[in-house]
């Protein structure tokens, strides 16, 4: 039942788009056997859905990114949040486009840093 729920909570975040669902499926098993204090290991839920030990990872992280995962198991269990997320591929690519301005915004400082000490050492020289 809490698999069941956490693919279905997976699914309103988007997370099922452009995947196949076994990914989801390991997901969503590895996470309701450790709510539910089974002990199982990557290992064992990848060779039972038949992906690779990495999809399954992307899947848990991708999850993790998502406020169901903040949840305690009873409020998981009793409570059903209304709010959706955005699709992960939207998600990583506003990451990849915040990288991109901030290394932009550092090669310009050092170019203007640059610069400054150029023409600071220019004008220094011209007095002397």
């Amino acid at each position: 039942m809490t698999a069941m729920r956490l693919v279905q909570r997976m699914k309103r975040d988007w997370m099922h788009t452009g995947r196949r669902p076994s990914g989801l499926c390991g997901a969503a098993l590895l996470v309701a056997a450790r709510l539910h204090d089974f002990r199982r290991t990557i290992k064992e839920i990848v060779s039972i859905v038949k992906v690779c030990e990495t999809t399954l990872r992307k899947r848990l992280v991708e999850f993790e990114d998502t406020p169901t995962s903040q949840l305690t198991i009873e409020e998981f269990m009793k409570v059903d949040l209304d709010q959706e997320c955005d699709p992960p591929c939207f998600t990583a690519g506003l990451k990849k486009i915040k990288a991109q301005q901030v290394r932009v915004l550092i090669t310009r400082r050092r170019t203007v840093s640059h610069v400054s000490v150029s023409s600071l050492k220019l004008t220094l020289w011209l007095l002397i």
